[in-house]
């Protein structure tokens, strides 16, 4: 039997859930019938609490997790309708975009001279910058000088003018639902002054570079290195 000064309150253990209690009944028979011990009630306190930060804790980690997975769910199903991300392959785009950058795209339904946008050529994912919109007169001399609407364009983005990747005869102008697309980098991109690519169809162009989220290596980079 338990001393006078031993007696444990109700008051003191009506916290805790029956499974609770009934470990705790199961614990102290266990020792009163192995060790002849009765817990004193600063013990059977001591364990309450220790109970109680158990369960405190695994209540927080699932929670944690839970909303973790809701959050996660949530970012794939913006990136997959809204905001795709997409990996940069190639030096198309140099000095603008390196090989490996990572991009947050934005979809939309217009589209802006002088935007980079991706489109899809051949099962492949391209990026471009758009240089001609619908209804745009482009032009290009042997020296590689884009003019639109017979207005010189300052490319400032670009490092080097060229007009060796074009087989197609200029001026022209662009038919609707289409677009005029070069890559930064002149002398390697294949683009709209190829006729493997040509105009693009606006259904080819699945959005906008919103934000470069990684930076891959630059040629500039490796002779740096």
């Amino acid at each position: 039997m338990l001393e006078k000064g031993e007696k444990l309150k109700k008051r003191e253990l009506k916290d805790l859930s029956r499974k609770e209690l009934v470990d705790l009944v199961y614990d102290m028979v266990e020792e009163n019938r192995v060790g002849k011990y009765v817990p004193s009630e600063a013990e059977v306190l001591k364990e309450k609490k220790r109970l109680q930060h158990n369960a405190l804790f695994w209540k927080t980690l699932i929670s944690t997790i839970s909303t973790l997975i809701v959050v996660a769910a949530i970012s794939v199903l913006l990136s997959f309708l809204f905001f795709p991300v997409i990996q940069v392959s190639g030096d198309s785009m140099e000095p603008t975009l390196s090989d490996g950058d990572v991009l947050l795209l934005r979809k939309s339904g217009g589209f802006k001279t002088g935007q980079l946008c991706c489109i899809s050529w051949q099962n492949k994912l391209l990026i471009k910058r758009v240089i001609g919109i619908p209804g745009d007169y482009v032009d290009m001399d042997d020296e590689g000088n884009i003019f639109v609407n017979n207005h010189l364009v300052d490319e400032l983005y670009i490092s080097a003018k060229s007009s060796v990747k074009c087989d197609l005869e200029f001026p022209m102008q662009v038919p609707d639902g289409k677009y005029f697309v070069l890559g930064d980098h002149r002398e390697t991109s294949i683009d709209s002054r190829n006729s493997a690519i040509g105009f693009v169809d606006k259904s080819q162009v699945l959005g906008t570079v919103l934000v470069r989220m990684w930076h891959g290596v630059s040629k500039e980079d490796e002779e740096v290195d």
